[in-house]
């Protein structure tokens, strides 16, 4: 990675539009945004090392034939902390070697985005120059996340109680607040914000 590109590493509670907001950053700013989120589907999908750590795991029932099996890995990660930890292990680092390689690839680029929900748990902050939360009230992360993931309520306000937003607000170098659908405010708040950082 370039030393001269700065890196936003952006982050938010469930439903509070962390894509919406790399889809500006790329649509209005030509900034390339790095979403940890498909990327890592991608890789556990895809790269022999973590299938080879993954089977050994989990078991061979977490492939069939070529394919993630998307459940098994889910029950199992579920079960406990330690195996959360045990697949994070596996996971975070190949993300976080597969964004320095894309990284390089967009070494002409001054910013680049990396997008992630778990920014701080994953360690992936500390390769942002400044991180961006995306702000939103519980009610209307709520309603988008229910819409979005065809889901009820209470399955959502169970994600939601795994989360530290507040926590992250807290450690963030800048904020966006993305209450309404209107993207003409969220725009100029990243307008200043960009603004700011290339200062």
């Amino acid at each position: 990675m370039d030393r001269r590109q700065r890196t936003i590493g952006i982050t938010g509670g469930i439903g509070s539009g962390k894509s919406f907001v790399s889809a500006i950053l790329r649509e209005k700013f030509g900034i390339p945004v790095y979403d940890c989120d498909t990327e890592a589907k991608r890789l556990t999908a895809t790269d022999p090392e973590i299938r080879r750590r993954l089977v050994q795991l989990v078991g061979p029932e977490v492939f069939s034939g070529e394919e993630l099996v998307k459940r098994r890995l889910a029950d199992f990660l579920f079960r406990s902390e330690e195996n959360a930890g045990k697949v994070n292990a596996i996971i975070h680092p190949a993300v976080l070697r597969d964004f320095t390689e894309w990284s390089k690839l967009n070494g002409q680029c001054p910013i680049v985005g990396l997008e992630s929900a778990i920014l701080f748990e994953s360690g992936f902050n500390k390769c942002a120059t400044y991180v961006l939360f995306v702000d939103a009230p519980e009610e209307v992360r709520l309603r988008r996340a229910m819409q979005r993931d065809a889901a009820t309520e209470q399955q959502i306000r169970a994600r939601m109680k795994m989360q530290s937003p507040e926590l992250h607000r807290l450690r963030a170098d800048f904020c966006v607040e993305n209450s309404s659908d209107d993207d003409t405010r969220l725009l100029v708040q990243l307008t200043d914000i960009i603004r700011k950082m290339k200062n």
